[in-house]
């Protein structure tokens, strides 16, 4: 017995049903499809949505609401209390990446006023919160924006 030698079970496999093949074939003069009607052309393929010509349910409901998503703007979110327990006293966009603090810098940096911080350290961002800026700044440290106003 080897590879070459085996074979499906009998009753297995089943012969593929050939359409359109004509009278003979046991699918008669229309392979099926009935006649007439737009589902027994060639080429019909059903619209997502589509109600037999009345007006889809996504067409008549309202729109409403407003996507910035064009526009938004994503930033790396990092908080005071993480910042003080990292090694070192100076952080920016580039260091934190290094360290794996945040994964990607998407539009830029964010620093939050979470959590507590108690030693001196430089921090450069994007934006700060006011609460993160006084944080920072009660601690002796800079906290130094990078291109653009603090919110």
């Amino acid at each position: 017995m080897n590879l070459s030698n085996l074979r499906p079970p009998k009753g297995q496999v089943k012969k593929k049903r050939r359409v359109g093949q004509g009278m003979g074939s046991g699918r008669s003069k229309y392979a099926g499809r009935g006649a007439k009607g737009q589902k027994s052309i060639s080429g019909y393929s059903l619209m997502r949505g589509f109600e037999g010509g009345q007006m889809p349910l996504h067409r008549r409901l309202p729109k409403r609401g407003f996507s910035n998503a064009m526009f938004r703007k994503e930033y790396a979110i990092v908080n005071v209390g993480v910042l003080e327990k990292l090694e070192g006293d100076t952080f920016d966009p580039g260091r934190l990446l290094e360290l794996g603090v945040i994964k990607k810098l998407q539009d830029g940096l964010k620093i939050l006023g979470s959590g507590d911080l108690n030693r001196k350290i430089t921090v450069k961002a994007h934006l700060f919160s006011k609460s993160a800026m006084e944080k920072i700044q009660k601690a002796g440290g800079t906290a130094e924006v990078i291109g653009g106003a603090a919110a």
